[in-house]
C-alpha cells in the first residue's frame, strides 16, 4: 500500500471496489487495496459515496489548493481509538511539568537533526563549524527553559541560525536570506514549504494508524483549528526528511528555477516541478535503511509510524521518549 497524488482535474469515483479517476487522459483505475492516503493537487470532484468508501477503507485523502497550500484532510472515523491513552495524552498536556519534558525532548531532537545535517556538509568542506557550534550552545540550553513560549523561541533561534548555513550549502540563486511563508518569496522557501507540507501530512497519515490522538500536541499548542501532533513529530524529522531532500535536489540540479512561477506576490512550484518533487518524495519514503535499534531494513515512511509508538510507550509510562537521531 502506498499513497497516490492527484495532479490533474476530473471526477474521482467508486466503482466496486476500485477507485476510478475521469479526467482529460480517460479514466485510470486504482485499486483500493493499494491505497493507503490520496493527495489531491488538482480540482477533483467527488461523493458521499466515494467519501463513504474511504471510511470503510481507512483512508485518509489530503488536499492541497491551486498554490500548494495544505487545505485540510478527510480524517476517516477513527478505528484504534484507546480512551486511555487519549487520557494519557491530555494528562501529559494538562501538566505543566509532564508537557514541558515532552516539549523539551521534541526541541532536543530537532536541534540536533540540524546539527547532524550541518556537519554532514561540513565533512564535505562547508564552512560551517561555527554555526554547528551556535546549535550546540542552544542545545545546551534547552533544560534550563522555564516554559513553552520560552522553548518555542530557542528553537525559533536555532532555526534562524540554521537557515543561514544553507547559504554554503546550495548555490546562491538558492540562498534562502530570510524564511518567508504564505506566500513564499523564492524558490528555496517555495521548495521548504511544500515539502513541509508533504512531511506533516505524511504524519498526520501515519497517526492515523496508531491509537494517538492527532489533536493534541505539547510543543505547538493545542487550539481550536487544527491538528498539532503532527507538528511537533515533523519538527523532529525535517532536517532529515526535507532539508536534506531540498540539498540534493538542488545541488543536482534536478530542481532549478525553470521549475518556478510567479503569482500572487510569491513563488511556486510549477506542475513539471511540484511533480520532480513529490516523486523524489515518495522515492525517499519507501527508501530503507539498517535501523540501529531493531537490527533490521526498515523504510523512511515506517520510521514516522516507530517514532509514534515510542511516543506511545512514553505516554503510558513503559519507556522514556527519546526523538529520533540520525546517524549519517
Amino acid at each position: 500500500m502506498k499513497p497516490i497524488y492527484i495532479f490533474s482535474s476530473g471526477r474521482l469515483s467508486r466503482r466496486q471496489n476500485t477507485l476510478f479517476l475521469e479526467s482529460g487522459d480517460g479514466k485510470k483505475p486504482v485499486p483500493i487495496k493499494r491505497v493507503s492516503e490520496i493527495y489531491v493537487f488538482g480540482e477533483v470532484e467527488l461523493n458521499k459515496r466515494l467519501l463513504e468508501f474511504l471510511t470503510q477503507n481507512r483512508i485518509p485523502m489530503h488536499f492541497f489548493n491551486r498554490y500548494e497550500y495544505y487545505v485540510g484532510t478527510y480524517y476517516p472515523r477513527e478505528y484504534l481509538n484507546s480512551g486511555f491513552l487519549t487520557l494519557k495524552q491530555a494528562e501529559h498536556y494538562l501538566n505543566p511539568t509532564l508537557r514541558l519534558d515532552l516539549a523539551r525532548r521534541f526541541t532536543q531532537g530537532a536541534i540536533a537533526n540540524m546539527r547532524r545535517v550541518l556537519d554532514y556538509y561540513r565533512r564535505r568542506g562547508a564552512d560551517l563549524q561555527s554555526a554547528i557550534a551556535v546549535l550546540e550552545d542552544l542545545a545546551s540550553k534547552v533544560p534550563e527553559t522555564d516554559g513553552i513560549p520560552e522553548l518555542m523561541a530557542l528553537e525559533g533561534n536555532a532555526r534562524e541560525v540554521y537557515f543561514h548555513a544553507w547559504d554554503h550549502i546550495l548555490p546562491s540563486e538558492f540562498a534562502l536570506h530570510i524564511r518567508t511563508r504564505r506566500p513564499p518569496r523564492s524558490p528555496i522557501n517555495a521548495l521548504v514549504s511544500f515539502l513541509n507540507s508533504l512531511l506533516y501530512t505524511a504524519v498526520l497519515g501515519q497517526i492515523y494508524q496508531t491509537h494517538l490522538d492527532p489533536r493534541i500536541g505539547y510543543l505547538h499548542e493545542t487550539n481550536y483549528r487544527r491538528h498539532s501532533l503532527n507538528l511537533d513529530i515533523a519538527d523532529v524529522l525535517k532536517p532529515t526528511y526535507v532539508d536534506r531532500l531540498i540539498f540534493r535536489l538542488v545541488n543536482r540540479g534536478q530542481v532549478s528555477e525553470k521549475h518556478f512561477m510567479r503569482e500572487g506576490g510569491g513563488v511556486f512550484l510549477n506542475d513539471h516541478g511540484r511533480r520532480i518533487v513529490v516523486e523524489a518524495w515518495e522515492e525517499f519514503l519507501q527508501t530503507s535503511y539498517k535501523h540501529p535499534r531493531l537490527k533490521r531494513s526498515v523504510s523512511w515512511r515506517t520510521t514516522i509510524r516507530l517514532e509514534l509508538y515510542k511516543l506511545e510507550k512514553h505516554l503510558l509510562g513503559d519507556e522514556v521518549y527519546e526523538p529520533f537521531r540520525h546517524r549519517g
